[in-house]
């Protein structure tokens, strides 16, 4: 007889965010730090989201855990990180400052609607200082959380005993 054995779940991390505008583009840098140094398994997708928004519904419905990263504009000094779980979600991001926030809050809420919805989500973010320069690079100071941010995004994968390596030069 043979053991059937459950199938492990999906997880994605996402980055969003407009690349052009200075720091709304953090969550994607973040995205590309994650790619440039390690190697995940196959369960765990890492996708570049950018301003994606509804295009994103087939990608966000695959997902059993979600892990996003943005700017996340919540009046503070730039450069402050959050963490934000499910729950905190609609009231946090009703202080949207971009389109793509509006699109993704809706692209989860099509996933609720046919049922498709991660089981867990998390937001990692950091205040933006500038989100209106057009600009590739990030400010100093939102820069400067790039690192500790990609640290954030592994202690939520160890969370949920996921195993990865860091790439070998």
């Amino acid at each position: 007889m043979t053991e059937t054995l459950s199938p492990q779940p999906q997880i994605t991390i996402l980055g969003i965010g407009n690349i052009l505008l200075t720091d709304e583009g953090f969550g994607v840098r973040v995205i590309e730090k994650l790619f440039d140094e390690y190697e995940f398994p196959a369960n765990v997708a890492v996708v570049e989201g950018g301003v994606l928004g509804i295009h994103l519904l087939g990608t966000l419905s695959k997902a059993d855990h979600l892990i996003v990263v943005d700017a996340v504009k919540n009046k503070q000094p730039p450069g402050t990180l959050y963490r934000l779980e499910k729950d905190e979600l609609p009231e946090r991001i009703l202080m949207k400052n971009s389109l793509h926030q509006t699109d993704f809050l809706e692209t989860l809420t099509l996933c609720e609607m046919i049922d498709k919805a991660p089981q867990t989500i998390v937001v990692l973010g950091a205040e933006p200082e500038d989100i209106v320069t057009h600009s590739v690079e990030l400010t100093p100071v939102v820069a400067a959380r790039v690192d500790e941010t990609v640290t954030q995004v592994l202690v939520e994968l160890d969370r949920l005993g996921v195993s990865y390596e860091k790439r070998r030069a």
